[in-house]
């Protein structure tokens, strides 16, 4: 068996053509998977960031129910101005330490 007898009849122009033809297919068709991905992603990810901003919402809440209460339960004792300024206070002086350890974090991981 000669070896041109094991060869495809089709000429090297037309399959040419068609490996251009498949190649664009198959790009096409990756295009299209990455976009089904990134929109399956992005609709995962909206999802989870609104309940983060619920939860958040909800926490935020619960903290200003803790610091009423808190301010109720002292102005049993020391009377409502002083009360409210002392939680206000306490609250405050945690707010700058928590500050001052995130820019303490911030400026460790500029010079790094």
């Amino acid at each position: 068996m000669d070896v041109r007898d094991r060869v495809l009849p089709d000429s090297i122009p037309h399959l040419v053509t068609q490996l251009a033809t498949d190649a664009r297919d198959v790009a096409k068709a990756e295009i299209a998977l990455a976009r089904a991905k990134a929109g399956f992603a992005v609709t995962r990810y909206k999802s989870a960031a609104i309940r983060f901003a619920i939860a958040g919402v909800l926490a935020l809440a619960a903290l200003i129910a803790l610091l009423v209460g808190a301010i109720m339960a002292l102005a049993t004792l020391i009377g409502p101005g002083w009360a409210t300024l002392a939680v206000v206070g306490v609250v405050l002086v945690i707010a700058g330490l928590l500050a001052l350890s995130g820019k303490s974090a911030l400026s460790q991981g500029a010079t790094e």
